[in-house]
């Protein structure tokens, strides 16, 4: 197979070790199907494997089985049942891909001077900028090393004793807008388009299933992606810091973690989703497979510019609305504001249900402990609040 030119690994690279792992394969079968050195996914999954425990946990000891390669549970037979008392110790990929992205980030910041050479630079620069000379002239006049670029972002990150008002120049011009890919690709959609569900939901008899979508606060803030059972109007959320697929399927793979610590199967209570084009829900492996890899449910994508094929999640946005009115930032959300959220809104009597609320029927069609499960508790009829008073 021919070599990457890429040099870090993608989450495409992780997807693949991750179901590979799964299969039982070597890591240097593994890394000939990726253009990798088998010392490098060794490393990888070493890194990046992470214990966990659930309800089959029955000791603090590892498995003698992880002091040798893959030195991970994916592809155990004993893995997904009763029949192994040891923590589990997984390589997940989207966490994997999450690890180094912050760790790519942290790496990048700080001050690559030595102290002397900090301070010397600093006063030069805040000296320049007193006399109103810009910051290039003031690096060469002064023959200083380091670039004006990173001289603008100590500045931005306040290791200087100047701000950015200090810089005429600066205060003028907007950040200029990043374009970003905020669309699931075509080959993600290959049999998962909205006339596949349709076919999908006929041939298999279904009626009820989860519809998905996204809810923006301020533009480039935290977000939450929404999820409704069709049958009850039933809806939870899950915090995300930002708009990407790596924080989506991060926090898909804890909530399937959560439920399975709780005793519930994921694909069992969400046997089909049904969600727009957002690139959040471009990594499609991280919502349709279980932990091990293997798939447990479908997902598929209504037609660009169709939210009228998503109408359920749509409409009970309105309801959310209510409590949090557009605009508002989601910044200084944590997930308990938003299992309050939906907690009064799930406990809202609807004339659709005969004055029933969405929790009851949800909590009769299942329990109230997959209700607790996803975040959700019941709200006393005379204590349901539906405005912005909920917050305050």
């Amino acid at each position: 197979m021919e070599t990457k030119k890429y040099k870090h690994m993608t989450l495409d690279d992780r997807i693949e070790i991750q179901e590979c792992l799964h299969k039982g394969m070597s890591f240097k079968d593994i890394g000939k199907r990726i253009g990798k050195d088998q010392t490098t996914i060794s490393k990888e999954v070493k890194l990046h494997a992470k214990v966990q425990v659930n309800g089959f946990t029955k000791t603090d000891e590892m498995c003698p089985k992880l002091l040798k390669a893959p030195f991970v549970c994916n592809g155990c037979s004993k893995c997904s049942n009763a029949g192994c008392n040891y923590p589990r110790r997984k390589y997940i990929a989207n966490l994997a891909q999450k690890e180094y992205e912050d760790t790519l980030v942290n790496s990048r910041e700080g001050i690559p001077l030595n102290k002397s050479e900090f301070y010397d630079v600093e006063e030069a620069i805040c000296s320049a900028v007193s006399k109103g000379q810009h910051i290039y002239h003031a690096i060469q006049s002064g023959n200083l090393a380091v670039s004006k670029s990173t001289v603008y972002r100590h500045i931005e990150k306040g290791y200087y004793r100047i701000s950015k008002i200090d810089l005429p120049r600066a205060v003028k011009f907007k950040p200029r807008k990043q374009k970003q890919q905020d669309y699931v690709p075509k080959v993600a959609k290959v049999g998962r388009t909205y006339d596949d569900f349709k076919e999908f939901i006929s041939e298999q008899n279904i009626n009820h299933y989860v519809e998905m979508d996204t809810v923006i606060g301020e533009v480039g803030g935290k977000l939450i992606m929404t999820f409704i059972f069709t049958g009850f109007d039933f809806m939870f959320g899950l915090l995300l810091n930002d708009k990407t697929a790596a924080e989506a399927a991060s926090k898909m793979t804890a909530l399937k973690n959560n439920l399975s610590s709780a005793g519930f199967c994921f694909g069992e209570i969400f046997p089909v989703l049904l969600t727009d084009n957002g690139g959040e829900f471009s990594c499609v492996s991280a919502f349709e497979n279980d932990l091990n890899g293997g798939q447990e449910c479908k997902l598929f994508f209504c037609d660009p510019s169709s939210p009228q094929q998503k109408p359920h999640v749509e409409n009970n946005h309105t309801l959310f609305r209510g409590i949090v009115p557009s605009g508002t930032s989601f910044d200084n959300f944590t997930q308990d504001t938003v299992n309050l959220i939906f907690s009064h809104i799930n406990s809202v009597k609807r004339k659709q249900f005969n004055g029933k609320s969405a929790y009851e029927l949800f909590a009769f069609a299942y329990s109230d402990a997959l209700a607790y499960a996803l975040g959700i508790s019941f709200i006393e009829p005379e204590s349901v609040i539906q405005s912005p008073a909920l917050l305050r």
